[in-house]
């Protein structure tokens, strides 16, 4: 039975200073599928994936999460829906230096009102399951980067999103810890059915996606 899309893209143009950083994007993700985007430097992967998330506003088309046009929501609006559907692992990590690691990571939970036993429970868990178990009470600037980049994945899966959106999530991480971040990324897409969208110059990262679509100025192609 084919799965109803969870993100429809349609004709999408960004456009800095008056030149296209990329036109005539078409996309559609099905719930609990998993696509990894590639392409050359420069071409707007990153841009594409915070207009997704409705971080970027875009001058043409469409963007359609889960029947909810983002084009309508104000920033209040979009601020909300991100809050409670999209989990974004960021490329620069944007870990708040004066939290620890496990404030960090439980910090969508607390936005979204859930604290106590249940919410501590599963900020443990996602701690150990990225290896930073014994590290949750430490700040920032005492981590590795590839620390920081499993901080900023925990925090991504937390509250169990729907979308989940990830920028060269295995970028900073030696090969084993990558593995370990895939496998947890594609268990959080198997447990709860979310889509996961991922840009990645990493080829073995790649090849575990349902389908590899290549990012252009003029669009995405199948790779």
């Amino acid at each position: 039975m084919t799965r109803p899309p969870a993100i429809q893209v349609q004709q999408l143009g960004k456009y800095h200073g008056g030149k296209p950083v990329f036109s005539g994007v078409n996309l559609s993700v099905a719930a609990g599928e998993f696509v990894a985007i590639v392409g050359d430097s420069g071409v707007g992967k990153s841009t594409l994936l915070n207009c997704l998330a409705a971080l970027e506003h875009w001058e043409e088309g469409r963007i359609e999460v889960q029947g909810t046009d983002l084009s309508t929501l104000d920033e209040a609006a979009r601020a909300l829906w991100r809050r409670r559907h999209v989990g974004f692992v960021f490329q620069a990590f944007h870990v708040l230096p004066h939290l620890d690691v496990a404030q960090n990571v439980a910090l969508p939970l607390l936005l979204l009102g859930r604290q106590g036993a249940d919410a501590e429970r599963r900020v443990q868990s996602l701690l150990d399951a990225v290896g930073l178990g014994p590290l949750a009470a430490r700040l920032p600037a005492q981590l590795s980067g590839g620390q920081l980049q499993r901080v900023a994945i925990a925090r991504a899966l937390v509250h169990a999103p729907a979308l989940l959106l990830a920028d060269e999530p295995t970028g900073n991480l030696d090969p084993g810890t990558a593995r370990q971040v895939m496998d947890l990324l594609l268990n959080q897409r198997a447990e709860h059915g979310a889509a996961l969208v991922l840009v990645t110059h990493s080829e073995a990262a790649a090849a575990r996606a349902d389908r590899v679509l290549r990012l252009g100025a003029d669009g995405i192609q199948t790779d």
